[in-house]
């Protein structure tokens, strides 16, 4: 067990706050530890999003969660999203902020998808740079999750844990490690899951995310939309065996199920915490298609 270097709370286990929910919520008050919301649904939100917001924020611990900070694109820092990310996680007095290890768009134009970085010396320096300036302006702890990919960069020199590792080094940034996330790539890319999650220093681990995937055979989406399979649960239970004390989410967000339904598939969290661990799927080598793991991109020349 290792506690995380800014003494974060064991939060306990939470649930995305979703409008589909809203009513039960304010109606029924449930037992969920917090919530996490996406940050860019209520950073200029107003009427009913930020009534039920207030509302939550009220009785409820909530997390911070962005999707579009695209801290690796070559775009500068953008102040004034930062200035609306800080005023919101004052409002809802958030112990923390989280976003992705990605970029999200260039000149100022969001793709609204979180795209994969190229892992080399030029881009650790590059974004390195630009987190120390978002942790200086936001005054919060800040952690950055690992996104799914499902191709690679031929200009990558480092793996995907060797750059988390070392940016949380030169940074002192954390990692909200998304054990979904690590799987899915694991199984599109052809590598050991447990490679993974040992090469990130427990201290520096503040959440978990855990999520269900649709799984096409030849390689693994991202989609959040159904159960977490045994194998990722497994991978929780290693993972969680390294740090202890981490406030653990369930995302769903496809194919939406009563909130009863996404509660109780958190609360599983509870037992694979403490459940002893064979590893035995973890040591099953993903059945993939030859070409998959082989999928890499060609940047152009000076990009």
């Amino acid at each position: 067990m290792s506690p995380n270097k800014w003494n974060i709370p064991d939060l306990g286990f939470g649930v995305g706050l979703r409008s589909v929910h809203y009513d039960y919520i304010l109606e029924q008050n449930p037992a969920v530890d917090w919530f996490e919301i996406i940050s860019e649904t209520y950073l200029e939100s107003g009427g009913r999003v930020r009534y039920v917001l207030d509302k939550v924020a009220e009785r409820y611990p909530v997390v911070l969660h962005g999707v579009s900070l695209s801290i690796g694109s070559h775009d500068p820092v953008n102040w004034e999203y930062l200035k609306l990310l800080k005023k919101l996680a004052e409002r809802v007095k958030a112990p923390y902020i989280t976003d992705h290890l990605c970029w999200t768009g260039v000149n100022a134009h969001n793709v609204h998808d979180l795209l994969p970085i190229m892992f080399n010396e030029e881009s650790l320096k590059h974004i390195t740079s630009k987190v120390k300036q978002v942790m200086d302006f936001l005054e919060r702890p800040f952690a950055l999750e690992n996104a799914s990919t499902y191709v690679a960069f031929k200009g990558s020199t480092m793996s995907e844990w060797e750059f988390h590792a070392r940016l949380m080094e030169d940074t002192g940034c954390g990692m909200l490690m998304d054990v979904n996330n690590i799987y899915v790539s694991a199984y599109n890319h052809d590598f050991d899951p447990k490679i993974f999650i040992d090469a990130i220093p427990p201290e520096q681990i503040c959440q978990y995310h855990l999520a269900g995937h649709t799984n096409k055979g030849t390689h693994i989406l991202d989609t959040h939309s159904d159960h977490v399979i045994e194998a990722v649960w497994e991978l929780y239970r290693y993972a969680y065996q390294r740090t202890g004390g981490r406030a653990t989410l369930l995302e769903w967000d496809e194919d939406i199920p009563e909130f009863d339904v996404v509660h109780q598939e958190a609360l599983k969290a509870k037992k694979h915490r403490t459940e002893p661990n064979d590893f035995s799927n973890l040591l099953k080598k993903p059945q993939i298609a030859p070409t998959m793991h082989l999928t890499k991109v060609e940047m152009p020349e000076g990009k």
